[in-house]
């Protein structure tokens, strides 16, 4: 990347740095397990930090990711997603203990082999953050084995001490220490020339960047190829070969991908009404929006959304 790429990228995550954190769970399961994690709505990212163990994290229309321990899944949309074991059966009860503000989370009747923080991240500043909205589905670092990531597992180590310590004080700590190891997640991950991530890609580019950025503050606009170049002050040939250098394709087709992926993060992370996510992504109505996504995913707009987390596994709730 040049030193005016990286200047570039590093204004724009100036505002990721207003970030709030927010630990929920510390949990400890054994046996068959599942947790689910209904929409977060829009600004909130939801994160897990598996320190012991290993799970399966599983998001409608993506598939299933495996999740050992040292690795911390970002999903930077708010994803409704569920957490389970890696084995199957009868999946067992769940205990809730509230501690320092966290909630402990256990399985009852199973010895624990598998530990995770999880918990969220407010963007106090999502709205006017073209960045955050490029941001990919799911940024994972895996940081077992990996010299080079140490700091990330000293932070990782301290958070949960802090957390498990339940010292006065204890949660502001770890939120702070949160913040940072978030920042330097994203950090390393816009410096990787290797993501494969287009949108961040042509954010690194003047022009494209120019382009980009305009679609994400108007995704309803009825874009033509003309009005791209006027906003990238090029010609529409020299926009083409900027977009085809920087991810691969040609800007109409950038745009066409974008809407739909936009579209997937927010049914999968907030509880809008379909109709009005096709509206605000530029789908003419909710029949065109519901069409696209099953050409791409497999499944109505509505199977995106994971059903609510229930209460019945969770049997016994107290406060300390």
């Amino acid at each position: 990347m040049s030193e005016a790429d990286a200047a570039d990228l590093l204004k724009a995550m100036v505002p990721l740095f207003r970030i709030r954190p927010v630990f929920e769970d510390s949990c400890r399961f054994g046996g068959s397990w599942e947790s689910l994690h209904a929409p977060n709505g829009k600004g909130w990212a939801q994160f897990h930090m598996v320190t012991r163990g290993s799970c399966t994290v599983e998001r409608p229309g993506l598939g299933s990711q495996r999740l050992e321990a040292g690795d911390i899944l970002l999903l930077p949309h708010g994803d409704s997603h569920a957490v389970r074991s890696q084995i199957g059966g009868a999946v067992g009860q769940i205990s809730i203990e509230v501690k320092n503000g966290v909630r402990q989370r256990a399985t009852i009747d199973a010895d624990a082999d598998t530990e995770l923080l999880c918990g969220r991240f407010l963007f106090e500043t999502s709205d006017r953050n073209p960045l955050i909205a490029a941001l990919p589905d799911e940024i994972i670092v895996r940081t077992a084995g990996e010299p080079l990531l140490e700091r990330f597992r000293h932070l990782f180590i301290d958070i949960r001490d802090e957390l498990d310590a339940g010292r006065v004080g204890s949660e502001v700590v770890a939120a702070d220490l949160a913040r940072a190891l978030f920042v330097m997640i994203l950090r390393d991950h816009l410096a990787d020339d290797a993501s494969g991530d287009s949108t961040v890609s042509l954010l690194r580019d003047r022009i494209t960047a120019r382009v980009v950025s305009a679609i994400l503050d108007d995704l309803a606009r009825d874009w033509t190829l003309d009005e791209m170049a006027a906003v990238a002050i090029s010609s529409r040939a020299s926009l083409v070969r900027a977009f085809r250098k920087r991810a691969g394709i040609a800007p109409m087709t950038f745009l066409a991908d974008l809407r739909l992926t936009i579209a997937r993060q927010r049914l999968a992370g907030t509880s809008d009404p379909i109709a009005k996510i096709a509206g605000e992504v530029g789908y003419a109505s909710e029949g065109a929006l519901s069409k696209a996504i099953m050409r791409r995913y497999g499944m109505r707009p509505g199977a995106l959304r994971m059903a609510e987390p229930g209460e019945a596994r969770s049997v016994t709730a107290k406060t300390s």
